[in-house]
Parts: C-alpha cells; structure tokens; sequence
C-alpha cells in the first residue's frame, strides 16, 4: 500500500496545454487580418476643392404685342437707349404745352429742324479800312502872301478854314469856320488852291474825296 502510495502521481493543478494556447493566439491573429482587409476594401473618400455655385440667368421673357395690352402682373423689360423717343432739344419752340387738367394743348403748327430753312444770322460788320489825306507840299510853299493892306495896318489874323480835298489830292474848296476877315480869306483860299497837295484819303485802298479842317496863322515877323 505504501508502495503504491508513493509511486501515485500526487493530485495537484492542471497545467494549460501550450497547443491550446497558440489556437487561441491563431484566432486573434485570423480576426484581426479580417478585421483589416475589411477596413482595406472600404472606398477611400475624395477630397475635392471647394463647391462652386453657377448661376444660370433665365432667359429674357418676350416684349408683349403692341396690339395688345399687357397681362396683369406682367413684367417687361426696361426700354433701352435706342428705344427710347427721341427729343428734339433745338430751341424752346418744341416744348408741348400742357394744361392745368393734364391734357395737351395743340400749339399749332411747329417747325421741325430740317424741314424748313433756319434764318441766316449776320455775321459782325467789317469795319472798312479807312486813311487820311496827308500833305504833300513842301515847307516852303506852305505859307500864302500876306495881304499888303494888312501889312500896312499890321494886323494879324488866326483862321480855322475847312478843306475839301479830292480824290487826286487838290484842294477844291475853302471855307471859313466862325468869322475871319475878308482879306486874309481870299488871301489863304488862292494860295492853298493854287500850291498845297496832299495825299488823297482811301477807303479800302480805294481814293475817296475828303474834307478835314487846319489853323492857318497870318503873323508879321519881328
């Protein structure tokens, strides 16, 4: 009995079987791969830009027949430029009166520009080109005769004569402005006739007659 006793494997705690252990790692091992072919064959997901938005404008709705009258709640489209009527803006007389009531007045007959000829406007007056006569006898033949009876009674005179000078240059005329005295006049009219010429006055470079009046002084020397 002791014999057998003691060659009896003691009852002790039973030991894990290694093989048991490596299925249990093995089946870990299997679920986790198909875990991770799971997650491989999912479709990756595509990153794109930004969405943009495009907006379509709607086709422009048809202008209504001029016959007819528009449909209630109808919307048209803003008249363009070249639509539009043209306004005559030329001159004042164009405007449409309009009484107090709204209605408008007939003015009449208007003219149109291009229907009827505008009056022409005068242009400004062109003055003409006017010159003077100018004297042409020399200094010494300028002073006339002084008259004898004067030089006796030694008096003198100071006379404001008018000259009409003609288109060759010739005193024609003689007249006396305000009183003078006979002697000393017809002493100066002969002379100035006789010896004094000028350079006769012109008019766009044509000769013209021409009076001008000077002072002619009759004085005894010493």
């Amino acid at each position: 009995m002791l014999a057998y006793a003691a060659g009896r494997p003691a009852p002790g705690k039973r030991q894990s079987s290694p093989h048991a252990l490596l299925i249990v790692v093995s089946v870990h091992v299997a679920l986790l791969a198909v875990v991770m072919s799971a997650k491989m064959d999912l479709p990756q997901r595509i990153i794109d830009g930004p969405i943009r938005l495009i907006k379509i404008k709607p086709d422009p709705l048809p202008p209504p027949p001029i016959d007819m009258p528009p449909a209630p709640h109808a919307v048209h489209n803003a008249p363009t430029i070249s639509d539009r009527p043209q306004i005559d803006r030329i001159s004042p007389s164009n405007t449409v009166p309009v009484a107090g009531d709204g209605n408008i007045v007939d003015p009449g007959p208007v003219a149109i520009a291009g229907s009827a000829a505008l009056p022409a406007i005068p242009g400004p007056a062109i003055a003409p080109i006017h010159h003077d006569p100018r004297l042409l006898t020399p200094a010494s033949e300028l002073k006339p005769p002084y008259p004898l009876s004067k030089i006796l009674t030694e008096e003198e005179a100071v006379l404001r004569l008018r000259l009409t000078i003609n288109e060759q240059g010739r005193v024609v005329g003689v007249d006396p402005i305000g009183r003078a005295d006979p002697a000393f006049l017809e002493a100066a009219r002969r002379h100035l006739i006789a010896h004094w010429r000028y350079q006769p006055a012109t008019e766009d470079g044509q000769a013209i007659a021409s009076s001008m009046v000077i002072t002619l002084r009759f004085q005894l020397d010493g």
